[in-house]
């Protein structure tokens, strides 16, 4: 598992569908994030050969999949092209593709308040905002994550979803592995070699994503469906970046689930190429 942007291993997200079908989960802090040194292979290409030897080390392998979430998608992509012995099967879910990322607006905003001398003040303030004043949180902090108007999305959230927003958010930190995500996704250099490793993935692949997805334009997830060989794009309700609190998550976790067991996908009826 390889979260994406702001997240770490002992931070989860979604990892329950893997863990209700059976499966044990190894979850890996990217560089930057969690307990992971920059330093750790900075690039997508680099980090994915690190995870290939943690699993050698640990003994592990084939993996049934490995799964990566917005900003570890291109790890993801890199694991499955780079190590194919390895991994049987590639999900990206909200993930990073071939295209520009962030865009310049994001770059800019993040060399500020999520620079590893400033992010920790930063994400102390909407701690204490998510706490203090949980309306008012998640009305600044849903814009970067829908397309939608935020009104309508917030009156679309039940209280469990609002609380689980607001958990994550309350939790979630940013160290140096933001500003590492922007220089490693953001330069053409960068979409051309990223291109270039979903076009190698020779393993059966689930891209899952959200048209309303403000944080990674469902742009990513079509390119990254028409790059990768034997891909297919599943079409996520979801109102945001987060597909796992839509309304039709659970016929996208019974998605992933078969795809685990036979390697193809039979998606749910509001899915789409």
């Amino acid at each position: 598992m390889l979260h994406g942007g702001h997240m770490r291993a002992g931070l989860p997200l979604g990892e329950e569908v893997f863990a209700d079908a059976g499966y044990t989960i190894l979850a890996v802090s990217r560089p930057g994030y969690g307990r992971t040194p920059l330093a750790t292979g900075t690039s997508p290409d680099g980090f994915a050969d690190v995870v290939a030897g943690l699993c050698a080390e640990l003994g592990l392998g084939p993996l049934a999949a490995v799964v990566g979430q917005s900003a570890g998608g291109p790890t993801a992509v890199a694991l499955a092209a780079r190590h194919p012995e390895l991994v049987e099967r590639l999900i990206l879910q909200s993930a990073v593709g071939p295209v520009l990322w962030p865009d310049r607006r994001t770059r800019m905003g993040a060399a500020v308040v999520f620079h590893p001398g400033t992010e920790a003040v930063t994400w102390r303030l909407i701690r204490a905002m998510t706490r203090r004043a949980p309306g008012l949180a998640l009305r600044l902090l849903l814009p970067d994550l829908t397309a939608r108007p935020v009104a309508v999305v917030l009156a679309s959230l039940t209280d469990a979803r609002r609380g689980a927003l607001l958990d994550l958010f309350g939790r979630m930190r940013s160290g140096a592995g933001f500003r590492n995500d922007v220089r490693a996704t953001s330069t053409p250099r960068a979409v051309a070699r990223l291109a270039a490793a979903a076009a190698r993935v020779s393993r059966p692949a689930l891209v899952i994503a959200s048209r309303d997805d403000g944080s990674v334009a469902y742009d990513h997830a079509r390119s990254l469906a028409g790059t990768i060989p034997h891909a297919r794009l599943v079409a996520s309700a979801a109102p945001s970046h987060m597909i796992w609190l839509g309304d039709d998550y659970p016929a996208i976790a019974a998605t992933i689930t078969g795809f685990l067991e036979s390697g193809t996908v039979s998606p749910p009826p509001s899915t789409s190429r």
